[in-house]
């Protein structure tokens, strides 16, 4: 029977699923009807539902943590369904610290993987050990090593080859009894010798002062990549926007901030119907409620269309967005 989308999604459109299923057991995977169009969900703060699905939406709520001291290391093993910032709080207050750079950022466990959360310096796939997983196809459980995840920046496997094929249902993290802070980034840097309970701090700290609450105001977080360039074309970029922050990613190419983009292209503010490109940092759209996915699918693509005369660069939207069967894309090939 349908079921409402919109609490469900923190960008908050108004939609509804065909049908809707909570998984607390991973046990439960073996009965499900995995029969196309379904949707894998697990807190939707990545994800937006652009109009009325087509299917079935699955909702990963399995819960549960474990940590095993080893010689040089935690392994903690943790459920698809657990929050991630609780997750960070809590090995803090077990003195596991690691995470800290990854503070605040919304979603389940489960979710992580998928898309190699980032923040600070920091991707999630340094810790991973291994990812478990319900192969749909085979009906088993299986298990992939960190290599066999192909991580990459906001990449894996999960987004490719095993793309509707597989529900991750535990993630197991490997953390180092010696901590060593990553300091690199925007106001990190005026740490001193800091514990990992003040890089937490710091880094919610910022989080809060630049991205809204998405129970407060609807938003999906960060919504583009930060576009990666070569080194040539950085340079190029540098002749007329000495102040871009860029950051090397790998030989030859640098990460450029995305946000910078947008809001030296003067779109802060910039609206169509409730949808805005938020007034304090714009890498971050939000919802303000009367709004349709025809609206956002056009603000997406004036972003791209504006970035991309203005730098000659291509913006990737980094959120999932969902249409009555699929996962889509929206490019400027597609918006023209």
């Amino acid at each position: 029977m349908p079921h409402s989308l919109q609490p469900l999604h923190t960008f908050a459109l108004s939609s509804q699923c065909q049908n809707f299923v909570e998984i607390t057991d991973s046990a439960q995977l073996k009965s499900q009807c995995f029969k196309v169009p379904f949707c894998l969900l697990g807190e939707g703060s990545n994800t937006i539902f652009l109009n009325d699905y087509a299917g079935t939406v699955i909702k990963m709520a399995t819960q549960g943590i474990t940590i095993t001291e080893r010689s040089h290391d935690f392994l903690v093993s943790v459920a698809a369904g657990e929050n991630w910032h609780q997750l960070v709080t809590y090995l803090l207050e077990q003195g596991i610290a690691g995470f800290e750079n990854l503070a605040l950022i919304p979603g389940t466990v489960g979710a992580a993987p998928v898309q190699n959360i980032g923040a600070y310096g920091v991707e999630i796939a340094q810790f991973i050990e291994a990812v478990d997983y319900f192969d749909i196809d085979s009906g088993s459980f299986k298990s992939l090593t960190n290599q066999q995840c192909h991580f990459a920046y906001r990449e894996s496997v999960f987004k490719h080859a095993l793309k509707n094929k597989a529900v991750i249902t535990q993630v197991h993290f490997k953390l180092s009894k010696i901590w060593q802070p990553v300091l690199s980034y925007g106001p990190l840097q005026q740490l001193k010798n800091p514990t990992p309970q003040q890089v937490c701090a710091q880094v919610i700290q910022t989080r809060n002062s630049k991205l809204p609450n998405p129970y407060k105001l609807a938003n999906a977080g960060s919504f583009f990549k930060n576009p990666i360039i070569t080194n040539s074309e950085l340079a190029q970029l540098i002749t007329t926007y000495p102040e871009v922050p860029h950051y090397p990613h790998g030989a030859g190419h640098h990460k450029v901030a995305a946000g910078w983009l947008i809001e030296q292209a003067g779109l802060k503010g910039y609206k169509i119907a409730d949808i805005e490109v938020h007034q304090q940092q714009a890498l971050v759209l939000v919802n303000h409620g009367n709004s349709t996915g025809d609206d956002l699918i056009n603000m997406i693509a004036h972003i791209q269309d504006i970035v991309l005369t203005r730098y000659n660069i291509s913006l990737e939207h980094e959120v999932r967005l969902i249409d009555q069967h699929n996962e889509c894309h929206i490019s400027l090939e597609q918006s023209v």
